[in-house]
């Protein structure tokens, strides 16, 4: 089993920069994929960008350009690295680990752009 746990959400500033860190624990193997989702009030949860140990890397749409996910193959750990952030990225934000047809969830923490 693994455990995903997030990190470093709070209330930044428009134009702010914020980084938040994903760790999983519980598993001797290392998670094929890892991303980060988010979901604001009323909304569908998205996907914010994803990383696979083969090098694929895919970020939304709303995002590109400002955020960066990154990745250390060797363990099952993930960052975000968000720029430049908008009052409309305030949501939840959640870690995502895939292996072996199955999906793990971290928690989630509150990212909130506001003046």
């Amino acid at each position: 089993q693994v455990q995903l746990v997030e990190s470093g959400g709070g209330l930044v500033q428009p134009g702010g920069s914020l980084r938040l860190s994903c760790i999983g624990s519980g598993s001797y193997f290392r998670l094929h994929v890892m991303g980060w989702y988010r979901q604001a009030p009323g909304k569908q949860r998205e996907l914010v960008a994803s990383t696979s140990l083969s090098g694929d890397i895919n970020y939304g749409d709303a995002v590109k350009g400002r955020f960066t996910i990154l990745r250390n193959n060797a363990d099952n750990r993930a960052y975000l690295q968000m720029t430049n952030l908008k009052p409309e990225d305030t949501a939840v934000y959640s870690c995502n680990g895939q292996w072996a047809g199955k999906d793990y969830w971290g928690q989630g923490t509150q990212v909130t752009v506001s003046s």
